[in-house]
């Protein structure tokens, strides 16, 4: 009989019941949800982590950035296999890179030669353009759009429904109002917002 495919899903919130859907739509039969504190949806039972916990692929589903890449490095160093997650309806070019502990959601679409590295959310619906480069933990929100070789630093959050000229750059740690439509650079540590958005 043939092994049941199990995944930890560390972090029993919101974002981890869509990356729990994700898993089920690639084939992950059995979801064990893992969390330093109790589950807020009383419908699921989650399990605190522990090293010597039976190695199954492992997904952090935390939606703080910082407590993500936390995590991640711990679960690393004790042995675990971080995967990453990417939904059967994305798109994503053949000559794209996606690192370690990626989620990719429904409908997002990530073109040619752009590059996501560890931990990043590209969310349900995002465009992803040719030649961008998402930095480790950045949340690209959902229906954000790209264009081409945009670069958005670690840890930055580019708020839904925002978009982009082509080549600009949003620094590390910046986050982006919804909404907004970005035409020129925006500095490391910024708040912007609006059309055009604006360093607030």
């Amino acid at each position: 009989m043939a092994k049941t495919k199990t995944i930890y899903i560390y972090g029993a919130g919101g974002h981890g019941l869509v990356c729990a859907d994700i898993a089920r739509a690639v084939g992950y039969e059995n979801i064990i949800f893992l969390d330093d504190s109790p589950a807020l949806d009383s419908d699921i039972t989650s399990l605190c982590y522990h090293d010597e916990l039976e190695r199954y692929d492992m997904f952090v589903a935390i939606g703080s950035s910082t407590v993500r890449e936390k995590i991640s490095q711990k679960i690393q160093n004790a042995g675990f296999n971080l995967i990453s997650l990417i939904h059967p309806n994305a798109l994503i070019s053949s000559s794209a890179s996606l690192s370690a502990g990626v989620c990719v959601m429904p409908g997002a679409i990530i073109n040619a030669k752009a590059k996501i590295s560890s931990g990043a959310i590209i969310n349900s619906g995002a465009l992803i353009e040719h030649e961008c480069t998402i930095g480790e933990y950045a949340h690209i929100c959902p229906r954000v759009a790209l264009a081409g070789a945009c670069v958005v630093g670690a840890h930055a959050w580019v708020g839904i429904g925002s978009c982009t000229i082509q080549g600009v750059k949003i620094g590390a740690n910046a986050m982006i109002g919804a909404g907004s439509v970005i035409v020129r650079d925006i500095p490391d540590n910024a708040k912007a917002y609006g059309n055009p958005a604006k360093v607030c």
